[in-house]
């Protein structure tokens, strides 16, 4: 089954920028199709891979640079921009 997500990621902090640049850094890094915007991240995916990556983005972000809040819109499909 095929995924589209539009993930947001909001540190909870002042210094809020590196936090995101790190996240969209480790998403590119995972071999998934990761499109970034200003306000999201688009990834694209087989869903046992996406929601691993997801799992372990999350994880690793919460335990790098503490309280964020991520925001994830999921969709069954391909929602690639053509």
């Amino acid at each position: 089954m095929f995924l589209s997500v539009q993930l947001s990621c909001y540190p909870l902090t002042d210094d809020y920028k590196p936090p995101i640049r790190a996240v969209i850094e480790r998403l590119e890094k995972t071999g998934l199709e990761i499109h970034s915007g200003r306000m999201s991240t688009e990834m694209f995916g087989e869903y046992d891979e996406v929601m691993r990556v997801l799992s372990d983005t999350m994880k690793w972000s919460f335990e790098k640079y503490g309280k964020a809040v991520f925001v994830a819109k999921i969709m069954e499909g391909d929602r690639r921009p053509r």
